[in-house]
Order: structure tokens, then sequence, then C-alpha cells
């Protein structure tokens, strides 16, 4: 394994789309939402630790779920947890990383992956990583990987690429021609249709010196900032720095921010069972489930005349159903969710207006 291989895992979200489950104290990343034995993290650790030396492998998340890390994560070291004081979106949480990296080690070779998606063929995840870390050790690029669709979602980033533009005789490496994110479902159907367009699956490769310097010409501002703490990373004196600076950076993701203004971004085509879960839904072809399509999971959940759900309860001693068709059912301490599958977008909103009701 390569000791130039860093991973940087990105772990501060709340995942509001699936509340009731996932809550601010105990985001989706904390769940076993599968029922597999292994919360998401922990999945998305373990599969890294095939890439990358345990050592090289940094969680950014709030500070808030540092003991959580901890916790779930018992390999990790403290300095491995980079905490973010407040939320700024993907951009300063991969600068953070990313310079902390470059500035221990120039000759890092980075990947970024959210610590909330499923990968099912681990085998061929493992190939294609380890196939593009080469790439980026020889041409100074960026790459992200993209999936090929199989429905219009509409839930999904999109990545059009240039059939016509490739590297290093490698024909499913492609130049990114246009990012787009989450369409309406028109324009989903043409990206469909059109067969050079894939979903963009968060997971990006580059070299920390590319990084940095991608940084420098299109974000100037965060990377001024990140930039002025070189002196402090990976000292005694970085948590007081990062607590000082990191409020200052502008709330902005990496798509926005560099890989739609730069022109070294490529994407790798990829098939290894991938799925963000950033729904009720997109777990919904990974759940066990009955004659009638529903999945159930809870301690005596039972379903009459119904089909085509997604049950989850977690507090209720029994649940019993009747007349249901296609619709997403939780409980949670209290909370109740009744929504159709096909509102589930909605459910971020949903969440939003019991805020302010509050």
């Amino acid at each position: 394994m390569d000791k130039k291989n860093y991973a940087i895992i990105m772990a501060g979200g709340i995942g509001s789309r699936f509340w009731p489950l996932s809550r601010k104290i105990l985001p989706k990343q904390f769940l076993d939402i599968l029922g597999i034995g292994e919360t998401l993290i922990q999945q998305t650790f373990r599969r890294l630790s095939l890439l990358c030396p345990k050592e090289n492998i940094y969680i950014v998340t709030n500070k808030d779920y540092f003991d959580l890390c901890k916790e779930q994560i018992e390999e990790i070291k403290v300095s491995q947890i980079l905490c973010e004081p407040v939320m700024r979106n993907t951009a300063p949480c991969i600068a953070y990383a990313a310079f902390k990296i470059h500035a221990k080690d120039p000759d890092a070779k980075l990947i970024v992956a959210p610590s909330d998606h499923l990968i099912t063929n681990e085998v061929e995840y493992v190939n294609i990583i380890n196939r593009v870390f080469k790439i980026i050790s020889l041409q100074d690029i960026i790459v992200t990987l993209g999936i090929q669709p199989n429905r219009p979602d509409t839930g999904y980033g999109y990545v059009q690429y240039d059939e016509s533009n490739n590297l290093l005789k490698d024909n499913r490496l492609k130049k990114v021609k246009t990012f787009t994110e989450k369409p309406d479902l028109e324009l989903a159907l043409q990206f469909l249709d059109s067969g050079d367009f894939l979903w963009n699956a968060g997971i990006f490769i580059f070299s920390s010196k590319v990084i940095v310097a991608s940084y420098r010409k299109h974000l100037r501002d965060i990377y001024d900032i990140f930039d002025s703490g070189n002196q402090f990373y990976n000292t005694n004196k970085e948590h007081d720095f990062i607590e000082h600076a990191f409020p200052s950076c502008k709330n902005i993701s990496i798509d926005y921010g560099i890989l739609e203004k730069s022109d070294i971004v490529y994407v790798y085509p990829s098939d290894f069972g991938w799925s963000d879960l950033g729904t009720w839904g997109s777990i919904d072809n990974h759940l066990i489930k009955d004659d009638s399509n529903n999945s159930a999971r809870g301690n005596d959940v039972n379903l009459y005349n119904s089909q085509n759900n997604i049950v989850f309860t977690n507090t209720i001693r029994e649940c019993v159903i009747n007349g249901l068709d296609g619709y997403i059912v939780v409980e949670n301490k209290g909370s109740l969710l009744i929504c159709k599958k096909e509102d589930e977008q909605q459910i971020k909103t949903f969440v939003s207006d019991l805020k302010n009701k509050s």
C-alpha cells in the first residue's frame, strides 16, 4: 500500500432527509441504517483502509461529532479528526484537510469521500481508485467518479463529458464539459437520453499540490485563509487557528467553487454498486422486502393490504398499517413521518418548517 495515499472523509452533515431517524444529535453517518452491523461511517473508514494506511485517513466533521467519531472508529487518533467550528459546505471542509495533509506531505495523493455512501462492489471500487491514483500521479488533473444513470433521478448532480478527450490511453477517463446540480425531471430525462451524462458520485481524487493550486486560482479567499495556517498545521496551535479562521470562510461547495471553473477536471465512469443514500427511497433497493414489496424494520410491524412501502419503527411496541401503497412511514423517539415516496425530496423542507415553529 502506497504511503503517499491519503483519504479525507466528509462527515459533517446532519442528514435531514432521513428525519426522523437521522437527527442533529445523531446524524445518519453514525447510524446502521441498513441493519448490517456497521454504521455508514464505519463502512467508509474500513473501505478506505483498503486504499490508504489507516494513519493517513482523516475525518472532517462538526466539532459536536468528535466523540461519535472517536467511539465508532476506534483505530483513529485524535489528530485525524478535524473539527469544523461551524458548517461551511464542502470547499472549506476539503481545504482544511488538504492544506493540513499538504503541509505534512507535499507529494500526497488524496481521495475525498462522503461518509454516508453505499458501495456494494468494494473490489471494483478499490481497483478503480488505485487506477486513478496512478493517473493523478502522472498528470496534474482533478478526477471525479461518475456513475452510469439508470433512471432520471432529480436528487443527484450530473456530469457531462467529452467523448473525444482522453488521457494516458485510458479510454474510460473523460474530460468534463459541464456540471448540473439536481435537475428537474424533464432535464434529467434529456440527460438520460443523451448518453453523455453521468451521476456525480461526489468522490474526488487529486494530488495535494493540484488541489492547493486550484484553491489559489479559483477560491483565492479560502486559499488565503488556509495558507496562513501552514505554520500551525500538525502542531498544538492548529485547533486555535481553525477556531478563529474557519468561520471566515464563505459557504460554498467545491463543485461551484472549483470544479465548475477548472479546465483540468476529468470524470472516470465507474460501476461499483454506488448509492449516495441521500433519501429513504435511495435505500429501498438495499432493504429486505416481503411478497408485497414492503420493507419493514421495527419491533412488531404488521402490514395489511399494503404494498411498496418503507416502514421503520424504533421506539413504539406495536405498529399496524392497513391500505397504504408507496409510502414512507418512519417513527423515532416520539416523531412520526408519513410521506409518499414520490414526495421524499420535500422531507428536508418539512424538517425546516418544524424548526421554524419551535
